[in-house]
């Protein structure tokens, strides 16, 4: 490796500890008690070194998510490869909790903690990736199957919001009186329900 390589690698190295110990600081403080400070604090650097990679908090916490909603988008693009859309449908409401119970932490960073958003500044990052495909297939599926008279927007924020809401209860522990090999099927109970009411 050259003197050159060796610097990216060794600037990559930094960026991800940054990275790292900042999504720790938010994830158990908030976002609005962790400052530059403390997250030079926390890898023992002075703030200055984390100013050369970040101009400021928010970029940090901008670049957290877009590694979580890159994760995000790519386990729910599985579900590509299949063709029906009911059956790619239901993949995708699997793939959705696969993820979150695999990566609790950046479920909690992308959907339950408060975020710094402010859409007319456009500081804050967003990805309307994974609800595009929800939608899209959604929308398929209501065209296959001549439904009518559901409006797909509405639809899809109600299965999302099921999704969201089953998997921020298990991530933050609060189905602890349900055995964990029951949420699954609890899981897939409540989605045939669903299925029944929409998509038959």
């Amino acid at each position: 490796m050259g003197i050159t390589e060796r610097k990216e690698s060794d600037k990559e190295v930094m960026r991800k500890k940054i990275l790292n110990s900042a999504m720790k600081l938010f994830l158990s403080e908030g976002y609005d008690k962790v400052s530059i400070r403390k997250i030079a604090d926390a890898i023992e650097y002075s703030p200055a070194t984390v100013y050369l990679y970040f101009k400021d908090k928010t970029a940090i916490f901008n670049a957290l998510q877009k590694i979580a909603f890159d994760k995000f988008y790519d386990t729910l693009a599985e579900c590509l490869k299949i063709k029906d859309a009911k059956k790619r449908l239901d993949e995708m409401g699997e793939l959705y909790m696969k993820f979150a119970m695999e990566n609790p932490e950046y479920y909690d960073l992308m959907f339950i903690m408060s975020a710094p958003i402010d859409r007319e500044k456009e500081t804050c990052f967003m990805d309307d990736r994974a609800f595009n495909l929800l939608s899209g297939t959604i929308e398929e599926v209501f065209k296959k199957k001549e439904i009518k008279n559901i409006d797909v927007e509405a639809a899809t924020f109600l299965l999302w919001g099921f999704s969201h809401g089953f998997a921020s209860l298990i991530i933050r522990k609060r189905l602890a009186m349900i055995p964990d090999e029951h949420l699954k099927g609890l899981f897939q109970k409540i989605s045939r329900m669903l299925d029944k009411k929409f998509f038959q």
